[in-house]
């Protein structure tokens, strides 16, 4: 997938169209426009590669439209596309992990220390 492009569009989000902004980190929601919320995540490339989710956020005028829980979905299908796992850090990331792991394959204790590592080594990552 290349950086920029649209990605799938939730059904039941018609309005909503999620762009994977790899350059930056974002993978973002926009209604009409306008970013209404985004997960910020980054590359790990060791020791394997993987997407570290580090945080979530939903505009509060746009809150309670299952717009968070498009955004993990996606980026779960982003990184399944890719053949990478996912590294969640963002806690809200975690709780919809453990809610559908159909969706959301676990990841080892390893690359998650690997990415908690790689986060503490460069703030800037968050």
């Amino acid at each position: 997938m290349r950086p920029g492009r649209p990605t799938r569009q939730e059904k039941s989000m018609s309005d909503i169209e999620i762009r994977d902004d790899r350059e930056h980190g974002l993978l973002r929601a926009r209604s009409g426009g306008e970013v209404v919320g985004h997960i910020q995540y980054f590359v790990l490339e060791e020791p394997t590669r993987a997407l570290v989710a580090v945080h979530t956020v939903v505009e509060p005028q746009h809150e309670g439209k299952g717009i968070a829980g498009s955004l993990a979905r996606e980026l779960y299908g982003i990184a399944a596309a890719e053949s990478v796992a996912v590294a969640p850090l963002c806690p809200f990331v975690v709780r919809w992990a453990e809610r559908h792991p159909g969706e959301a394959p676990e990841a080892s204790t390893d690359l998650l220390l690997a990415a908690k590592a790689a986060l503490e080594a460069d703030p800037d990552k968050w």
